[in-house]
């Protein structure tokens, strides 16, 4: 019986220590303000109602299960305090915008970050003729198969 009574003190002991230990770790962490402007790439003018949405990066570049989504306001522009130091992928989502995806190392306590939205391009597909596309010059032309002695017209 005071046996078990020992184990359980130990192990409340343990728990309470490692909670504590916990909470100067986190203490010692360094957090930073983030600032994010989002325009447009062709003119530079705001993108108002995007969304950037950011996940901190683990050290295995695998993004951490919790994130957060701010919306820009009219001058394209938004921001964050108590983003922690480290890797940050961030992701940009605008109505008749490309998606944006980047990884970013927090490493200051103030970031400005300047994001430019591209317009969509078309897709690409091998069953459209593509004129753009030149043959390759350097290759000799093909030869073009004789043709059987039997198969020639009689003169």
């Amino acid at each position: 019986m005071r046996a078990n009574r020992a184990a359980a003190i130990v192990l409340l002991l343990m728990v309470g220590l490692g909670m504590s230990v916990r909470a100067a770790a986190q203490e010692d962490e360094q957090y930073s303000a983030i600032s994010f402007v989002v325009v447009r790439d062709y003119n530079g003018k705001p993108v108002k109602n995007a969304s950037v949405i950011m996940h901190p990066v683990k050290k295995n570049g695998k993004q951490r299960n919790s994130g957060l989504q701010l919306k820009t306001n009219t001058d394209g522009k938004t921001s964050f305090d108590g983003i922690p130091y480290g890797s940050l992928r961030v992701q940009v989502l605008a109505q008749g915008f490309q998606t944006f995806g980047e990884d970013y190392e927090v490493t200051k306590p103030d970031m400005e970050i300047t994001i430019k939205l591209r317009r969509p391009q078309g897709q690409y597909s091998i069953y459209e003729e593509h004129p753009e596309a030149k043959k390759d010059e350097t290759k000799p032309p093909e030869a073009k198969p004789e043709q059987k002695a039997d198969e020639q017209k009689p003169q």
